[in-house]
């Protein structure tokens, strides 16, 4: 068959290099868009455990700064969350999954985990420090993370001062 003048079409070797240039385009779109969705999810799981994490700072930090039964700083822990009364009753607590004040699971908060520390050694807050053996002030942190996202942490401190204690004379102020 001629060709004419007028007469104008692609080559097979055209026609392969233009699918393979649009094929690698394509690869190349889809791969942004599967790192976009893979990780469309992290801002609500960050955004999820820092409230988790507020919720139990909150808590923990409007408890009473002596506990009300003995009458002591930082005795030992109660027996189960529903009786925490004092803020040192959640040192060393750790949760598989969110719980609520009472120790009940929240629903569709199964894989986020919580730990908090409770201590009063070396911790000053401006002037108010524990360096004279009264206990002044202590520091609470709370950590939460995720059990499928490992590189899902959200570390929060808070601060909880015994304002019944200026003076080491005072009868607010009370040893560890």
């Amino acid at each position: 068959m001629k060709r004419g003048a007028g007469t104008r079409g692609v080559t097979l070797v055209e026609l392969i290099v233009a699918i393979a240039i649009i094929g690698t385009g394509v690869a190349g779109i889809l791969a942004v868009m599967e790192a976009t969705t893979r990780r469309s999810a992290d801002p609500m799981i960050m955004q999820q455990a820092q409230l988790i994490g507020e919720s139990y700072l909150e808590e923990i930090l409007q408890k009473k700064f002596y506990d009300p039964d003995t009458d002591t700083v930082c005795p030992a822990r109660e027996a189960t969350r529903a009786g925490y009364d004092n803020v040192c009753d959640y040192n060393g607590l750790s949760n598989a999954g969110a719980l609520d004040q009472l120790g009940n699971p929240v629903a569709g908060l199964e894989s986020y985990n919580v730990a908090a520390t409770v201590s009063s050694a070396g911790v000053a807050l401006g002037s108010v420090n524990n360096a004279d053996g009264t206990v002044r002030v202590l520091r609470v942190e709370v950590v939460v993370s995720h059990a499928t996202f490992a590189g899902v942490s959200v570390p929060l401190t808070g601060y909880r001062v015994n304002y019944n204690c200026n003076l080491a004379a005072d009868p607010g102020c009370k040893p560890l």
